[in-house]
């Protein structure tokens, strides 16, 4: 016969810790599975802002945005025509391709767009679904 003073977990204690283990794993895990994307969506956000602002230095410099001098769909590193080079761009997951510029002369407005699956980086395997945009009033918009 056993003493009822011994002490340890039954069946069903251990059962409902496996099952709330069970739930906050499947919670959590899609959760963390994004955050190496958008943690490498960092350094595309970064060179966004790099090229806002030789838009708005360009702005300042001429009077009116860089559109003149662009066609829709060019690289912004193209003619050299921002302080932006090439080398600024390049990155470990993102290079100089991803960047593109598009604007509008008559409305003086412009936006940036960063297409990971355009990168020739080293480490550009994880960063193919990677879309993000800025315009000319800072307003970044993620994929």
């Amino acid at each position: 016969m056993q003493d009822r003073n011994e002490r340890g977990f039954t069946l069903v204690e251990l059962m409902i810790v496996v099952m709330i283990v069970g739930v906050l794993a499947a919670v959590a895990v899609p959760m963390y599975q994004v955050l190496p994307e958008r943690s490498m969506g960092t350094e595309a956000t970064a060179a966004l802002g790099l090229v806002k602002n030789a838009m708005r230095t360009y702005y300042a410099e001429h009077g009116s945005y860089a559109d003149a001098n662009f066609q829709d769909g060019v690289l912004v590193t193209v003619g050299g025509v921002l302080t932006v080079s090439s080398s600024d761009l390049e990155g470990r997951h993102f290079s100089e391709e991803c960047y593109t510029f598009d604007g509008d002369a008559g409305a003086n407005t412009f936006t940036i767009q960063c297409d990971g699956s355009l990168s020739t980086a080293m480490s550009a395997a994880g960063v193919s679904s990677v879309l993000k945009t800025i315009n000319q009033d800072g307003d970044l918009v993620h994929n």
